[in-house]
């Protein structure tokens, strides 16, 4: 049974505590040992399967380009996002300890939001690509050159890192009028700054950090789609529809997995709908966890070319030519 830091009264005000109080998974306080194991499948499995997306993509010169830059790109951040929350998630489950430094719960945050807006700006980039590709496709070699790539993967970078690095600067010198427990397993900056006295500033930052990155995004994404489906429409041959729409179904597949459950916790955030603590916590794990481990499996089910580069990179090379 989790206490709440005697540190800080309610009604108290005071600079950063030492330390925030983190919720683990609602109904296996009782059993730590149990959710480990899939904690650390899920960790393993992310990790090889984004490693063995970098690997081939790295490898092979024939995918060295802008869709399968971006699909780097992509596991870079999966392979970030899940390696952001392991440390307190794996905490929790092996020794119960829920109690985490505040310099250290900062530094997760900022990890975790980087990787996270990172992931949906790739996602974006990748949209773009694909309308593109398929919309201009005499002028889809001109648009997007090296040097385009190189400046789109610079904005990404600025973007992320300028909506969140002030974040924890902030907050560490924010008074706390608050107990400082956080309402997941790991350190989220809504879930920090609306400890923050006054409570205005944090939630307005939030709001602006999520409207500008994970609200503008997805709309984005969903309009240049429609570009997409529009440019169908006019092509004659069912074949040529169902290439093109081959070359998109991963991406879109990885764009629903990333936003609905984030569009589902906003939702269920309302004060007036009934939703358990158990259902808010299970939707943040999909959400956080099951995108880095589902987007390799996509990929290379999907895309034809990343399938049988790995399994001739994977295939015993026969030796001085034997037959």
């Amino acid at each position: 049974m989790l206490t709440l830091p005697t540190q800080i009264a309610p009604n108290s005000s005071t600079s950063m505590a030492p330390t925030f109080l983190l919720v683990g998974m609602p109904g296996l306080s009782g059993a730590p040992s149990w959710w480990t194991l899939p904690l650390i499948a899920v960790y393993l499995l992310s990790a090889l399967g984004n490693g063995t997306i970098l690997w081939i993509i790295a490898l092979e010169p024939a995918l060295h380009r802008p869709m399968h830059f971006f699909l780097f790109l992509l596991s870079v951040s999966d392979i970030g996002l899940v390696t952001a929350l392991m440390p307190t998630l794996l905490g929790i489950a092996l020794a119960g300890a829920h109690t985490v430094p505040a310099s250290a719960c900062l530094l997760q945050m900022v990890f975790i939001h980087v990787f996270s807006v990172m992931e949906s700006s790739v996602l974006l980039a990748m949209s773009i690509d694909r309308a593109l590709a398929i919309c201009r496709p005499l002028h889809y070699p001109a648009l997007l050159t090296n040097g385009v790539i190189s400046k789109i993967s610079l904005a990404i970078c600025f973007r992320c890192l300028g909506l969140h690095l002030p974040l924890p600067f902030l907050l560490a010198y924010m008074p706390y009028c608050r107990p400082q427990v956080l309402t997941h397993s790991y350190c989220l900056h809504p879930d920090v700054a609306r400890l923050a006295c006054p409570e205005a500033w944090g939630a307005a930052y939030s709001l602006f950090v999520v409207l500008s990155a994970m609200g503008l995004d997805p709309l984005l994404i969903f309009f240049s789609y429609g570009l997409i489906g529009k440019v169908l429409q006019g092509v004659e041959s069912r074949e040529d529809r169902w290439k093109a729409g081959q070359t998109c179904a991963a991406h879109l597949s990885a764009v629903l997995l990333f936003y609905i459950p984030m569009i589902l916790l906003a939702l269920i955030n309302h004060p007036e709908l009934p939703i358990t603590q158990h259902t808010h916590t299970l939707l943040s794990y999909v959400h956080f966890l099951l995108p880095p481990l589902i987007n390799p499996i996509l990929y290379s089910a999907k895309m034809k070319e990343i399938r049988k580069r790995i399994l001739n990179r994977l295939q015993p090379r026969k030796v001085g030519g034997a037959q």
